[in-house]
């Protein structure tokens, strides 16, 4: 079986990709808008002793294989390639291609890549600050030719397809300001603050005390500079701090965006506990993450991870990183004595996102490079892409889930504080909210409740 014939029973005779091999044969359409080149034979070596996608990413990420022009025209495949198996005789068929140097004279294993790590140890506060180190301290310079100025590293909010990245950045930070309905004078918490996004949104914008922690050093460094440079010193703070260290709350409200993937399973109950603790009644946590679909079949508790241990992206892109189905998080968050109150799934929008920054990749390639290396670029460039497509296709999704510190006994008991139809996604452009005065307390299934007064009427802008 040649490799065209392989190639052929994943794609098909496909018309918008070229392939080209290291003995100089071609196949697949000379106007196709994507070419796979396989460099070498250490391509095929690779797909041999690792026949699936970490496989494919070793090939990639060495060099041995190049994805020139359009990655979307195969990526977009991914319904053949997203569960690339071989079967054995396709495994033999391929070592047939190379001869027994697949075995006798394996290619080696690109210097990106980390080494199967135990569970046993998984997040550890030393495990978490490698992991951590791993992925968001590469280079800020790099970052921001990725996510460009907005420098937020999770998922936008598109009112539209056309909406620019920074748009939708700045959508999703006023969506979360409405959904925790921040008012002047607060104090804002921000689990995992990366370079500063939120809380600055937040302080700029509402008026909030706000406190940032992350692990990585770097990210504190330039969230620092960032808050300087906003003249928002006097009302935020950048910590270096894991959550498990803070005692100083309370907090009137927390947000903790993109940073719940490197909490692992056995650890949701714990965190959710922490967080609950830092809040008075009525206190509101937004919880932002992508998350993974349900399990077709049982599967133990602890290997619950939507991420595979033996993957591409755990061995490259997040060590220890875990997604959760939503069921699982919802279900820990009102184990910690959490109401939650409201879940939205964004999936679309971080299909959206991620183009925009594979695109600011291609598009400063040479930079990423100079500032990472190339094998490090082509892990971004891979990961992104093919992400951005399990996004599309519904194999990853996003949600954000808002929970209230709601008393479950003495004179507060039941009562959320919340309105009774928050009205937050009307004209997210228009940036802050117009305030009122605080309403009286008004009959609820003859209660009193507090309705908030900033989420419950139509929104005005009151800032830029």
């Amino acid at each position: 079986m040649s490799l065209q014939a392989i190639s052929e029973e994943f794609l098909g005779r496909n018309t918008r990709v070229r392939f080209v091999d290291w003995r100089g044969q071609t196949w697949g359409p000379t106007d196709a808008p994507v070419t796979v080149r396989f460099n070498s034979a250490d391509a095929v070596k690779y797909f041999v002793r690792s026949p699936g996608e970490l496989g494919l990413g070793r090939a990639y990420v060495s060099g041995a294989m190049d994805i020139d022009g359009d990655i979307w025209s195969l990526l977009d495949l991914e319904r053949n390639l997203g569960g690339i198996r071989f079967t054995p005789r396709q495994i033999r068929a391929l070592a047939k291609l190379v001869g027994v140097s697949a075995w006798t004279t394996p290619p080696p294993v690109p210097a990106e890549e980390i080494g199967a790590r135990s569970r046993l140890t998984a997040h550890s506060r030393k495990r978490d600050r490698t992991a951590i180190d791993h992925h968001y301290n590469v280079s800020n310079d790099f970052y921001r030719l990725i996510l460009g100025p907005s420098m937020v590293y999770s998922c936008g909010v598109f009112e539209q397809p056309s909406d620019t990245l920074q748009r939708a950045q700045s959508n999703k930070l006023e969506l979360i300001c409405r959904k925790l309905g921040l008012e002047p004078g607060m104090r804002l918490l921000d689990v995992g603050c990366g370079w500063g996004g939120m809380v600055i949104h937040a302080a700029k914008h509402y008026g909030v005390e706000a406190v940032g922690i992350t692990i990585s050093e770097s990210q504190a460094a330039l969230a620092r500079e960032r808050v300087a440079e906003a003249g928002l010193s006097d009302q935020v703070t950048i910590r270096l701090q894991d959550y498990r260290d803070l005692e100083d709350g309370p907090f009137d409200a927390i947000s903790s965006i993109g940073m719940f993937e490197h909490v692992g399973l056995a650890h949701l109950s714990e965190y959710f506990r922490i967080l609950r603790r830092l809040l008075p009644h009525g206190g509101r946590l937004l919880n932002h993450q992508i998350g993974r679909t349900p399990f077709r079949t049982r599967v133990l508790r602890r290997e619950r991870v939507a991420v595979a241990r033996h993957g591409f992206i755990q061995r490259y892109v997040f060590p220890d990183g875990e997604l959760h189905e939503i069921g699982d998080v919802v279900g820990a968050i009102q184990r910690a004595n959490f109401e939650a109150r409201h879940m939205e799934s964004i999936r679309e929008h971080y299909a959206l996102t991620l183009r925009h920054w594979v695109s600011n990749l291609e598009a400063n390639w040479d930079e990423a490079v100079a500032e990472i290396g190339e094998g490090r670029a082509r892990v971004w460039r891979l990961y992104m892409a093919a992400t951005s497509v399990n996004f599309a296709i519904g194999k990853s999704q996003v949600h954000q889930v808002l929970a209230v510190n709601t008393s479950s006994s003495g004179q507060n008991m039941g009562r959320s504080c919340m309105p009774l139809r928050p009205r937050w996604d009307s004209d997210l452009a228009a940036t802050g909210v117009a305030r009122r005065a605080k309403r009286p307390m008004v009959p609820v299934d003859g209660r009193s409740e507090p309705t908030a007064p900033s989420q419950d009427g139509p929104l005005t802008a009151t800032g830029t």
